[in-house]
């Protein structure tokens, strides 16, 4: 069985389990205050052009979501976000658990608005029982989303300028970052993202390492007293220098974005096999996720030899369904994917 579920079914890149082997035996402070976590966070001002930027490691995604923004919001607000968005339905409500309200929109390919975005702060600002209701305090979004599209650097630029003239901080999670930095059709480099949102993170856990992502705040201000946040959510790892040494690693000599575009292209081929066969998508993208839309009896023959993601009904004879690659699948796999599609 090869499987296609996620992009964090494997353990790490090589060269991290090395560079762990390798200083196993150092004596660091803990809690990320360690020279390998002090080079990371250099490495990262570098490759994204923020010299002034804030990073931050913690272990996971969800901790990741959930600490930077209960760190934002003051206590009567909420963040507004995709109805599709990550936090809205696939954190199991930690958003809200930490006492702010998910505010989702209709989302149109994974992705919001800034037209969506100013009417609704509008409409609460106009609204004359607006004391009564949940502020909007911030505005989030994934890059890519959670249907692996891409917001443009327009669309960013948009949706940031509604942000600052609103005084809320725009949050872009990038548990997958690079496969969408490194897909066909995005607009933007790395050392533009910091201009285009106040905060963002970098993932490590689908991206070749074991766990891990850097919060990178573009603007520092906002990050006063963060690591307290870090701490009372669970997510600081007393080991700090486990998360540093990861992104040391990939950081260096442009390894995530080599690991980014690996699977990137091997999606591009899963896709193609699947257009060949004249099999619509749910969405078109570009990343390391591809969507199609398959019979019944075709989603029956795959299963049996390879695992993937029922993603939604479509209608009464087919499923869309989820293939996912990642930054180690090997071109064995996608070849075995690819004639299997071909007898379909």
């Amino acid at each position: 069985m090869i499987l296609f579920q996620s992009d964090y079914l494997e353990g790490c890149h090589p060269r991290i389990l090395d560079a762990l082997r390798d200083t196993n035996l150092e004596q660091t402070l803990g809690y990320g205050e360690d020279p390998h976590c002090t080079r990371a966070a250099e490495m990262i001002r570098y490759v994204f052009d923020a010299p002034d930027a804030q990073v931050h490691f913690l272990v996971g995604g969800t901790q990741a979501n959930a600490t930077v923004i209960s760190s934002l919001l003051r206590p009567w607000q909420g963040v507004v976000c995709a109805e599709s968005g990550h936090i809205s339905v696939h954190e199991t409500g930690a958003v809200e658990h930490s006492g702010h309200k998910v505010l989702a929109l209709p989302a149109r390919d994974g992705k919001i608005t800034a037209r969506q975005v100013l009417n609704a702060l509008e409409a609460h600002h106009n609204d004359f029982s607006r004391e009564h209701m949940v502020q909007p305090g911030m505005v989030y979004i994934s890059f890519p989303t959670e249907l692996g599209t891409l917001y443009t650097r327009q669309e960013l630029e948009e949706l940031h300028q509604v942000c600052r003239d609103w005084e809320i901080p725009l949050f872009v999670d990038g548990a997958r970052l690079g496969y969408g930095l490194e897909a066909s059709g995005c607009t933007f480099l790395p050392k533009d993202l910091p201009c285009l949102c106040d905060v963002f993170y970098i993932g490590g856990t689908k991206q070749g390492a074991l766990f891990g992502e850097a919060v990178v705040f573009c603007d520092p201000s906002l990050a006063r007293d963060f690591r307290y946040n870090i701490k009372q959510n669970g997510g600081m790892l007393a080991k700090g220098r486990l998360l540093g040494i990861q992104f040391e690693t990939l950081m260096n000599e442009g390894l995530y974005f080599q690991l980014s575009r690996h699977a990137d292209r091997m999606a591009d081929r899963v896709r193609a096999a699947f257009r060949a066969k004249g099999f619509p998508f749910l969405v078109e993208n570009t990343t390391n996720q591809v969507f199609p839309i398959l019979p019944h009896d075709a989603i029956r023959r795959l299963a049996d030899e390879f695992g993937f993601e029922r993603w939604q009904g479509v209608d009464e004879e087919r499923d869309a369904v989820r293939f996912c690659t990642s930054w180690a699948t090997p071109e064995r796999a996608v070849a075995a994917l690819e004639s299997a599609v071909r007898k379909l």
